[in-house]
């Protein structure tokens, strides 16, 4: 892709630049804005596909609604980058989930066009409606817009939102970006007849898109029945499944077609009183080769070369917790007939494309459909199989109701594989997995693991293999192992039992997941001022292990316990534990280490927890204190 100049893109810094544009220097102003994309992202990485795929659409949108006062609402938000472009950040763009920077999603307290925070899908059609009721109410707004995939509106959530919006009747928009189809259609020949059918600004929507399909000449109008096919599933069916659901249907249209998108734009600007869904067809990664050729067209990308498309993606030094999940898995289920793999639309990103490879049969990608997807798994169980439900810890908060009622409440054997445990560095606040131990240890009849290593999580995984006599979790974190040796095979670990590491006599340290590495790295500094450190994994969050717990309250000065989770997990448990076993007798120092209560934004994942309070040189300062050494002195020590 050559870099482009860009004499347009250096006039705009606000979406109002945009209406002294015409239509040609708004389609030229396209080519512009998706170099200006490629070259930002090359220094950051980020999620390139889905933003270069809406390019023309995000112009198309901005030059003809009035934003900030009409509500902009991007499903996800990762596509949201020549929006930022255009509001006012493009100056900002080299710090994109940078420390300090801007975030890759829309945020709200970034910018006054970004009018709701998004990172999850699914949710835009909702907040949409929110919005338009405020202004029907009186509030200081104007017209809604919900630009959502086809992916993000096959969710259980967005066809909540689509029944109550129907239902409502009131003007509001819904954008269907669908990368899954494109229009071919022969050169300029939809415009012609989209530019005919739409140009006239009297006259009604309804009869405008009835008239949508018989105005297209044969090959376009086969499209468009496909189009509609896709939308309902049905063959043939004479109208939507939106129609039948109160909106009016608009589409397909090209959505890299300027000449498509401002008309048909305009006209539904100009004509709408109720809800209305427009439906474009793009293509991720448009208009850089590297990215349209990709098998994920670009979705997430490291820091790359712009010419030749090659990320500087760091060699790891060992394996990552991911792919030791998923190899583990296909390997135990090679013994196994009865274990099936379930995920939620991140087969790559869970290791369950690992599991896939070697056993096509028994993997199953939901879709986005988290709470469909635990609620499968249950009644997999019910069935007598092993089901492995592997899901981010931060999306599967979206399906806790079902873990409650229908895994929990009924004690059925699912195993839940929580990936992207802790601070997960660029994408932020959003999908930090801070509150997993917490809402699982609740729960009556559910087992809470945490990996400490790699080694660890085989473990864990043959753990759950084994286990029967209810639901079990084990979380571990994103990126690469410590490069520990790995065991030939897993160990069934004993239920509610940790393990002693390293004995001591001052201080003990009770570590739980995958932050025993920056433990270990804190016990060398105490030990070289003299400090006797016992270091414990408690592999289990629930049932603890009390008897280890009484042991290490028994014989040491402080007790500290350390988790990669928020306030009220692992660590509440322990101090539960001691309280109702009358342990908390003012001998006994103890301190809980968590993530602080508050959200903490993007940055290198050592910098967050550095954020966190959360160092080797804080776990120190706090055994220190608790053993009532002073930290200071102690350093000057050394």
């Amino acid at each position: 892709m050559q870099r482009q100049e860009t004499p347009l893109l250096n006039r705009i810094n606000a979406p109002s630049d945009l209406k002294s544009l015409s239509d040609v220097e708004l389609s030229a102003l396209t080519h512009e804005l998706r170099s200006d994309v490629v070259e930002a992202v090359a220094q950051t990485g980020g999620h390139l596909g889905s933003s270069l795929g809406v390019v023309e659409l995000t112009v198309a949108l901005h030059a003809v609604f009035d934003t900030p006062r009409d509500k902009l609402i991007w499903d996800v938000g990762h596509q949201c980058y020549p929006h930022k472009v255009l509001t006012g950040r493009r100056d900002r763009m080299s710090t994109l989930r940078q420390e300090g920077g801007i975030s890759g999603f829309t945020k709200r307290a970034e910018s006054e066009f970004d009018p709701f925070g998004a990172a999850h899908s699914s949710t835009s059609i909702s907040a949409a409606l929110g919005f338009t009721i405020a202004r029907d109410m009186g509030e200081p707004t104007g017209d809604a817009i919900a630009i959502i995939g086809d992916g993000s509106i096959s969710a259980g959530m967005a066809y909540e939102a689509l029944n109550n919006a129907g239902a409502e009747g009131r003007r509001m928009f819904v954008i269907l970006n669908d990368n899954e189809m494109s229009i071919a259609p022969p050169v300029g020949a939809m415009s012609k007849y989209l530019s005919t059918l739409y140009a006239s600004p009297a006259g009604d929507l309804h009869k405008m898109a009835e008239g949508f399909e018989a105005a297209l000449p044969g090959p376009l109008r086969d499209h468009a029945r496909r189009a509609r096919q896709l939308v309902t599933g049905i063959v043939g069916e004479q109208s939507t499944m939106f129609e039948n659901l109160g909106f009016q249907y608009i589409g397909p249209i090209d959505g890299h077609d300027m000449d498509q998108l401002l008309p048909v734009l305009r006209s539904a600007r100009t004509r709408a009183t109720g809800p209305v869904l427009i439906h474009c067809c793009t293509v991720k990664g448009k208009g850089y080769a590297p990215a349209e050729q990709s098998p994920d067209k670009y979705h997430g990308v490291a820091k790359f070369d712009v010419a030749s498309g090659q990320q500087n993606k760091k060699r790891p030094n060992a394996p990552s917790y991911t792919k030791v999940f998923g190899e583990t898995l296909a390997k135990m289920a090679d013994q196994d007939s009865k274990i099936i793999g379930i995920t939620a639309a991140m087969p790559s990103g869970t290791g369950m494309d690992i599991f896939a490879q070697s056993h096509p049969k028994r993997m199953f990608d939901v879709g986005i459909a988290e709470q469909h997807g635990v609620t499968f798994a249950a009644g997999a169980a019910a069935g007598g199989l092993k089901p492995f439900c592997a899901i981010y810890s931060s999306f599967l908060q979206r399906g806790y109701d079902q873990i409650v009622h229908d895994v929990a409440l009924q004690n059925l054997p699912v195993r839940f594989a929580i990936d992207r445990a802790g601070l997960v560095g660029a994408d932020g606040p959003t999908h930090a997995g801070a509150f997993d131990v917490g809402y699982l240890s609740a729960l009556p009849n559910m087992t809470v693991m945490a990996a400490a290593d790699e080694a660890e999580l085989v473990h864990m995984v043959a753990t759950a293999v084994a286990y029967n006599d209810g639901p079990i979790a084990f979380r571990y974190p994103r990126g690469e192992g410590s490069g520990i040796v790995m065991p030939k095979q897993g160990e069934v670990l004993e239920i509610g039992k940790g393990r002693i590491l390293k004995q001591g006599s001052d201080v003990a340290i009770l570590s739980f997941g995958a932050h025993l590495g920056e433990v270990a790295t804190a016990i060398d500094y105490m030990e070289s001022v003299g400090v006797s450190v016992t270091l414990a994994d408690a592999r289990f969050a629930k049932p603890l292990d009390t008897a280890l717990i009484r042991q290490l309250a028994k014989n040491h000065k402080a007790l500290i316990t350390i988790e990669q989770g928020a306030q009220g997990g692992f660590g509440a448990m322990v101090l539960h534990e001691l309280a109702n076993t009358g342990q908390l007798d003012g001998r006994l120092a103890v301190r809980t280490m968590t993530l602080p209560d508050r959200f903490i934004d993007q940055a290198a994942p050592d910098a967050m927890y550095a954020d966190a309070g959360l160092t080797a040189i804080d776990i120190s300062a706090t055994a220190l204190e608790a053993a009532g050494i002073d930290y200071q002195k102690s350093k000057e020590g050394v």
